[in-house]
């Protein structure tokens, strides 16, 4: 196994992500039924539905390309801010890694980062406000470090999506400063955030992807 993503990995990666989703609709439904509008899970899986759909006749494109394809698509199909929040994370990764075929651990660090710094401008949301922040920011700032010692991808990968499990799990005890969630004030405190939890998803199926 070499130190690098290839874009047969990015293929399966949103391959084993569409089936976390789907898997997961349920429960992220009612998470989001908490303190949103119960649509998280049901708008997530139909927009990765449309990303698998469309897969043929984007894996041949650079990687680039190929993430910049799956957020246009999350875009038009998820709807309302989860739909504009997930699109621009993989727009503006996509953006990073223009024209690559493969990826080293800088590259991916360099595309995650470019997405989340996209995520907090469009969604104007900080570490700490209980949003896909929460989780996106550690697991980021994890493959950022793990880049600069020269770590293993996948041990890299492992540890970003360790990182984004306990950022989720943290957003339990945070009050939502954003959103339909935030209209609840402090009684959206015990409640899981549902944005926060598809990007574990997400994480999980990169490592899931990449190790196997």
């Amino acid at each position: 196994m070499g130190n690098e993503i290839t874009k047969e990995h990015i293929v399966d990666w949103l391959r084993v992500m569409a089936n976390e989703i789907e898997r997961s609709e349920e429960y992220l439904t009612q998470l989001d039924a908490a303190i949103g509008d119960a649509e998280h899970g049901l708008s997530m899986n139909r927009g990765f539905k449309k990303v698998i759909s469309q897969l043929d006749a984007i894996k041949e494109k650079d990687i680039g390309s190929i993430l910049k394809s799956v957020g246009t698509t999350l875009m038009s199909s998820v709807g309302g801010a989860s739909g504009v929040l997930f699109g621009t994370l993989f727009i503006k990764a996509g953006g990073e890694v223009s024209g690559k075929d493969v990826l080293g651990l800088a590259d991916m660090s360099a595309a995650l980062k470019a997405g989340m710094l996209g995520v907090i401008e469009r969604g104007r949301a900080q570490l700490g406000d209980k949003t896909m922040v929460d989780a996106l920011a550690p697991a980021v700032e994890t493959i950022s470090r793990a880049a600069e010692r020269g770590a293993n991808m996948i041990e890299a990968l492992r540890e970003a999506a360790t990182a984004a499990e306990q950022g989720m799990k943290a957003t339990t005890g945070l009050i939502a400063k954003k959103g339909r969630a935030s209209y609840l004030g402090e009684r959206s405190i015990g409640h899981q955030d549902p944005g926060a939890t598809s990007i574990w998803l997400i994480f999980k199926a990169l490592y899931t992807a990449v190790s196997h």
